[in-house]
């Protein structure tokens, strides 16, 4: 299969991989690597071609992810998080899709979907308030996808909704400073008692089960698959790239070292560091070949209309976190045999660490969560969950 972004983003590859010591440091991503993957169209992959999108197929938009995640990993995350995006936007109403849409093709939304909001019912839609934290990417965004719950006559949740609010309506509290993927800016949005339309919310439920407005207008495949499948494979991807990014460098450094300890020698010609190099490659691929096959057959019977077994989004779940974990594995492994001189801050095995255990630590990857949810359909148990 073809992937021209891939082609396009592989040229920036050097640039981005070179920029990563700085976005680490600093904290954001240069708007010059912004505005070269906005051109290579990374952010249209998932786009509806209604607004100049290329309803690509899911699977390349994961290669440009791991592609980009693997030169830095703040960069790839936030490639992830705020490509998909367009995809979920294609959900909505076709009333909120103009909206976004109509100044440009490239306009951006942003991201904090746990249920921090206060929706309360107003005539034509709903006024919101609330401080979401972890909005990664979301000074490049003019528009942002924020959870909460609709609060009924009792003061008492009565449904989980996602809506859609504009720049304007918010405020960014530059908070973020974590240990890893720093780059990412995932600062806090802050809405004082703004209104949303009607058609700028969607029902969790009704996401989950597939019955969105937003399929009417945009009826080709894509836009039949499920967010617990797409969302959360699409922060896989940005974590296995990181391992398999720092995987590509580790041997490449690794070739011309002489060991200073345990004897001398060349480092390749340690039988440990070749078994290590070996199962990191093996978790590697093996993440890959999983998560990539169950979107893949997913996406057929999407092609196809028909739909999509409980039975495959459950296990696409179950590979997706397996996935993650994997990728944790194997960057472990590398991390520990690479020595002393990968501790050094700066280091590139080093930031790729810090990294990718902090992406796993977002709630998309809650292993004994997703694999709980697989036994539990094994079993012929009911399993009532958002993001299958």
């Amino acid at each position: 299969m073809s992937n021209e972004v891939l082609e396009a983003v592989r040229e920036l590859l050097p640039g981005i991989a070179e920029r990563a010591r700085s976005v680490d440091e600093k904290g954001r991503i240069p708007a010059e690597t912004m505005k070269e993957l906005t051109a290579a169209g990374v952010f249209r992959m998932l786009q509806p071609s209604r607004y100049g999108g290329a309803e690509d197929d899911p699977v390349a938009f994961y290669e440009v992810v791991r592609a980009v995640s693997g030169a830095c990993g703040s960069t790839g995350w936030v490639t992830a998080v705020l490509g998909v995006h367009s995809w979920h936007l294609g959900l909505f109403p076709d009333e909120a899709q103009r909206e976004v849409w109509e100044p440009g093709p490239d306009v951006l939304a942003a991201s904090s979907y746990a249920p921090i909001g206060r929706l309360t019912p107003v005539d034509g839609g709903f006024e919101v308030s609330g401080r979401w934290a972890f909005s990664s990417g979301c000074e490049f965004a003019d528009w942002a996808l924020l959870g909460g719950l609709v609060v009924g006559a009792e003061g008492r949740p009565v449904d989980f909704m996602t809506v859609l609010v504009p720049r304007t309506d918010y405020e960014i509290r530059r908070v973020w400073d974590s240990m890893g993927l720093r780059g990412t800016a995932s600062d806090d949005i802050v809405v004082e008692r703004a209104f949303v339309p009607a058609h700028r919310a969607m029902r969790n439920f009704d996401q989950a089960q597939l019955r969105t407005a937003g399929r009417k207008v945009n009826t080709g495949p894509l836009y039949r698959l499920p967010f617990g499948t797409i969302f959360t494979t699409t922060v896989a991807a940005s974590v296995i790239g990181m391992a398999a990014g720092c995987h590509e460098l580790y041997v490449r450094r690794m070739r011309d070292r002489i060991r200073l300890s345990l004897g001398g020698g060349r480092f390749v010609e340690d039988q440990f560091a070749q078994v290590a190099v070996a199962r990191a490659a093996s978790e590697i691929d093996a993440a890959i070949l999983q998560t990539d096959r169950n979107v893949r057959e997913i996406y057929a019977y999407a092609v196809r209309n028909e739909k999509i077994p409980m039975e495959l989004r459950l296990r696409a779940r179950r590979d997706q976190v397996r996935g993650t974990e994997r990728a944790i594995e194997a960057i472990d492994i590398l991390f520990k045999t690479a020595g002393g001189n990968s501790l050094h801050r700066g280091n590139v095995i080093e930031r790729a660490w810090r990294d990718a255990h902090a992406g796993s630590v977002h709630v998309a990857n809650d292993v004994e969560h997703a694999l709980s949810m697989y036994g539990r359909g094994e079993f012929g148990l009911a399993v009532e969950d958002n993001l299958v």
